[in-house]
């Protein structure tokens, strides 16, 4: 799977450069987003805007890499979706479970928007 990683402040803008998320791909997924975990910036801005077709097990992968992200106090924004793929997402209730925003730069106000409920959360202000 070929990916395009723009890393930024407070979190890594990642497109993937695929027309097409396999199941097959799920693997592939897990392995490019989750070891961002391990850094110092963890937060991800996934742009699927290339992506036109994307089938239920890779579907599903995302919203189980999503939790992940968040069980570790990290966030994870899905952004610039097709309409093909938001109509598929839809369908299949998943749209619902995601945290899907039209574009990058409102993905990188939520994840600013996060980042700050955490540090509150957290007491890292005080």
């Amino acid at each position: 799977m070929q990916v395009k990683i723009d890393t930024k402040e407070k979190f890594h803008a990642i497109t993937i450069l695929e027309e097409h998320l396999a199941a097959n791909m799920t693997a592939a997924l897990d392995d490019n987003l989750l070891p961002i975990l391990q850094n110092d910036v963890k937060n991800v801005v996934l742009i699927l805007k290339d992506i036109q077709i994307v089938e239920d097990a890779a579907a599903r992968r995302l919203v189980g890499i999503q939790d992940a992200f968040y069980d570790s106090g990290a966030s994870f924004v899905i952004c610039e979706l097709s309409p093909e793929v938001e109509k598929t997402l839809e369908n299949t209730g998943l749209l619902e479970l995601l945290n899907v925003v039209p574009t990058a730069s409102e993905a990188g106000d939520i994840v600013q928007m996060e980042e700050v409920e955490r540090e509150l959360l957290n007491g890292d202000d005080l």
